[in-house]
């Protein structure tokens, strides 16, 4: 056995590709890594047992689990307006590991209760005025919801002066709900983390279960988040560090690009200076802790889609398009793509490098946040973890070289490749043992 009942078994189970890390408890040791294809076509359990096969782990030591798979969580908005509890609510969903596939805004019709249906969300988000202010939006919300045909979990986070009434609402139609604090309590403050919190648990009890992902009851019961929610816990941490006897120092401003096969993801943390730090400049707060998941933007499943944004910025050279697009179209059709040959991962790396350049543009110019300070930049996904030297540095460059993007580059930060994805095992570690999580950090991503 390479490990002792002393390690946790760290599993993030992947749209194309589950990940395992062996980690000693205390020291933050990585003791061994594997990979296996994702079996949803079978059990995803079937792919997790090989990898913990490879672990050679004690059979005693437990797993905590991420999970992506079967199109990952899948949420829908509800809100009082598009500019205001709209966008703050779609703001807290995206911090929440979750990818955003509708957005209904004021009082709701047959029709738009029609198109929220269409989008096949797992998760409703329900939010709407602030304390104390508008309920009428919110309540009538509540109840087209409660009489629609969907039969999903509502988190209802809006107006807490109507949320009993809003949840009996949605009870009464046999809805399962679940309230917590308003995400945005009055105008220019988001209080993302209870309707994280309260996502993340919707998710796990809910979600993974209804997926039908795996037929054993082990795999629900060691899910503890989204992936995206498991790895923004570990960038907040790889950013604050802990504190106290035997602490970890942080890195700071950090900014990190996920190339993935489906959806290229982008978190940061970042401080605020100056009036940023006491001034509230939009109705919308800026969520200093936060992510974008551009679901065009794929390696494999949207491989197609990141040619077509590329040739909406400009990014293409004359004559590139055709011969990246057909490329671009064999991947989308055969998901489980390897390169084998140098042009191959030529092209890979391409578009590798766009998909980081369009993403990391959406994400400066819509954050509303200054990246300017950010010392350390950190890449993950497949095409970064397997590639060389050089074609690591090509992908990466845009963080550091996209003079044009129209985003505030980061201006001397460190650039590193989560090479062992430690990111998401530190997420699933931060909660329980936060200082094991902080350990393995410093060793893979430190300086």
């Amino acid at each position: 056995m390479t490990g002792s009942s002393d390690c946790v078994v760290c599993v993030d189970v992947g749209s194309t590709f589950t990940k395992a890390a062996l980690v000693e408890l205390g020291s933050g040791r990585l003791v061994a890594t594997a990979s296996h294809r994702t079996t949803t076509d079978t059990d995803v359990m079937d792919g997790y047992d090989a990898c913990r096969a490879a672990l050679d782990a004690d059979p005693g030591a437990p797993a905590l689990a991420c999970s992506s798979a079967g199109g990952g969580l899948r949420l829908a908005v509800v809100g009082y307006e598009r500019e205001i509890t709209a966008e703050a609510g779609s703001r807290v969903g995206l911090s929440a590991g979750a990818r955003l596939v509708h957005v209904a805004a004021c009082a709701m019709r047959a029709a738009d209760v029609a198109a929220l249906t269409r989008a096949r969300p797992d998760v409703v988000l329900l939010v709407g005025g602030t304390d104390g202010g508008n309920a009428e939006v919110l309540l009538h919300n509540a109840g087209r919801l409660a009489g629609s045909r969907l039969r999903v979990p509502v988190v209802v986070a809006g107006n807490v002066g109507a949320q009993a009434e809003a949840a009996e609402l949605l009870r009464g139609h046999g809805k399962t709900v679940h309230a917590c604090a308003n995400v945005l309590p009055e105008i220019g403050r988001l209080d993302p983390r209870p309707a994280r919190e309260a996502i993340r648990e919707v998710f796990v009890r809910h979600v993974i279960g209804g997926k039908h992902l795996s037929s054993r009851a082990d795999f629900p019961a060691m899910v503890k988040a989204a992936t995206p929610d498991a790895v923004l816990a570990g960038v907040e941490l790889l950013a604050d560090g802990i504190d106290g006897d035997g602490g970890v120092a942080g890195a700071g401003d950090v900014l990190v690009v996920d190339v993935g096969g489906a959806t290229t993801d982008v978190y940061s943390v970042v401080t605020p200076h100056g009036e940023d730090a006491t001034l509230r400049k939009e109705v919308v707060e800026v969520l200093w802790r936060s992510r974008t998941v551009e679901g065009d933007l794929g390696m494999r499943w949207n491989a197609v889609g990141v040619v077509d944004a590329a040739v909406t910025e400009r990014l293409l050279g004359a004559g590139e398009e055709a011969g990246l697009r057909a490329a671009a179209e064999v991947r989308a059709a055969d998901p489980a793509y390897l390169p084998r040959t140098g042009p191959e991962r030529l092209v890979d790396a391409r578009l590798g490098e766009l998909a980081v350049t369009v993403a990391l543009r959406r994400h400066g110019r819509g954050s509303g946040k200054d990246l300017r300070d950010v010392s350390l930049v950190v890449g993950s996904g497949g095409v970064l973890r397997h590639g060389t030297a050089a074609l690591r540095r090509q992908v990466l460059a845009p963080a550091t070289g996209d003079l044009t993007g129209g985003w505030p580059l980061p201006v001397a930060a460190r650039t590193v490749v989560d090479e062992s994805y430690v990111l998401a095992a530190a997420g699933l570690l931060s909660s329980e043992h936060p200082a094991t999580a902080a350990r393995l950090l410093s060793h893979h991503l430190g300086a």
